[in-house]
């Protein structure tokens, strides 16, 4: 149920308190299945770092027309030209006047002012004080900007930061939750189907989910009640709540390859890494539903810090991001890609995982490279847990699984580094054939085992 899947939104930073709701934001956007580019202008970075918006969005900051990271030299082309959709948030008074005058003085007004309007939207997220909203000034201001075709969202009413209390903040992460919440209702409503025909709703949701409460630990953790009964309070049937690559097992063992399989792996391998164990035909969960951080094993042989706070992740390594990483680093010295020529419209744009793996099928000698060293060291990992809890078969899913023809080899050869030649005669590697509907398949299949039904 990932409802921002494949897009990617520039994430764009103005200077303001309301910076701090941006950091759930952009893991809200990630949640949904988004890559997030953020841009900070000068002062947004006087409110949040850099580094914490870099840690959260698995991707460098930008936030100045003079990057040298871009071969170029043009980061405003490129970042508008690679976007589904620029969201300014929160949007200042100030730039709000930056885009109703046109000006281009910095990266961020540069990249609104050249993106592509009849195919990139801009939305913005007003907040300041609710003088600043209420002035002429703005006001005509806005009423420029969405006749120059940006979406102007709406603003909250409360407490600001300055004390007083009025229109204008940005909206808080649980109000947004609310509009995710809406759009659920909105196609519920669409389908035509009647609630009470309605079993329940499945949801996968990445990060730390106790799936026995409902409760998110890292996205929409509210303090009041669980997320879980915090949309169900909104329908007339219940509600279930898991990790997303629970999810994904789970489509495997009721759906996929692993129908027949009482003992099996299934690896999803995206922009993070999870596993999934299935052990005498039971998904294991864990005391808390915690089972399956794959990505945390102390696994790796760099020094990268992970998202954690800890060194030395598998994650680090294994995953979509740090092939992004790995990537940059060997352009960074000197190496060629097919990715590293400019594109049809004259911008080369940073390159995401999923560009290098469709290169890699295409061809191209660097992104074939660490394609395969991304399989070795997944192959050593999971050698290791063959020896541990020898499996029947290990299904590699998530959007790796698209190259499984140039994975299967370094996969192998890097199993036979560390398994046991018994328990690895007996472990058959295959790819999961669910494609994209796997992980909604996953989410109806919450339901019907939740009911008992399957």
């Amino acid at each position: 149920m990932k409802e921002l899947a494949g897009k990617h939104i520039v994430l764009g930073l103005s200077g303001g308190v309301a910076c701090y709701k941006s950091a759930e934001l952009c893991r809200a956007l990630i949640k949904e299945g988004a890559t997030v580019q953020v841009v900070m202008t000068e002062a947004a970075a006087q409110f949040i770092t850099p580094v914490t918006m870099q840690a959260l969005s698995n991707r460098p900051v930008y936030g100045s027309q003079w990057d040298a990271r871009e071969a170029n030299n043009m980061p405003h082309i490129n970042l508008s030209r690679e976007a589904d959709a620029i969201l300014i948030a929160p949007c200042s008074a100030d730039f709000i006047a930056r885009l109703a005058q046109g000006r281009a003085d910095e990266l961020l007004s540069l990249l609104c002012l050249a993106r592509p309007q009849e195919r990139v939207p801009l939305l913005l997220a007003p907040a300041m004080n609710r003088e600043m909203w209420a002035h002429p000034a703005t006001q005509r201001n806005l009423a420029q900007v969405a006749q120059d075709g940006a979406t102007v969202l709406a603003v909250g009413n409360g407490d600001q930061a300055c004390g007083e209390t009025g229109d204008g903040r940005m909206l808080e992460p649980a109000e947004l939750l609310e509009e995710v919440i809406a759009f659920f209702r909105e196609s519920l409503d669409r389908s035509g189907i009647p609630e009470k025909r309605i079993l329940g709703m499945g949801i996968g949701i990445t990060g730390r989910v106790n799936s026995h409460t409902g409760h998110s630990f890292n996205y929409f953790d509210f303090p009041e009640k669980p997320l879980a009964a915090y949309i169900g309070k909104h329908f007339s049937f219940p509600v279930y709540l898991d990790n997303d690559t629970r999810v994904s097992g789970l489509a495997e063992q009721v759906f996929g390859q692993a129908r027949e399989r009482k003992n099996a792996f299934v690896v999803n391998l995206s922009r993070g890494l999870g596993l999934v164990i299935i052990s005498n035909g039971e998904i294991v969960e864990g005391e808390e539903s915690f089972a399956g951080e794959f990505g945390h094993i102390q696994f790796g042989d760099s020094d990268r810090l992970c998202l954690c706070g800890k060194r030395g992740c598998l994650g680090t390594e294994v995953s979509g991001y740090a092939l992004e990483q790995n990537f940059r680093e060997k352009r960074a010295a000197g190496e060629v890609s097919l990715l590293s020529a400019p594109a049809e419209n004259g911008s080369g744009g940073s390159v995401q995982y999923g560009d290098i793996l469709e290169a890699a099928l295409g061809g191209d000698a660097l992104s074939i490279s660490l394609v395969h060293q991304i399989g070795f060291r997944l192959g050593k990992a999971l050698g290791s847990m063959i020896n541990l809890l020898n499996p029947g078969v290990i299904i590699i899913g998530g959007t790796f699984s698209t190259a499984g023809e140039i994975l299967t080899d370094a996969i192998k050869a890097g199993m036979r580094h560390t398994a046991l030649m018994l328990p690895l005669r007996s472990c058959e590697l295959i790819f999961s054939s669910l494609g994209s509907d796997g992980a909604v398949k996953g989410a109806g299949a919450i339901v019907l085992r939740k009911l008992k039904l399957i």
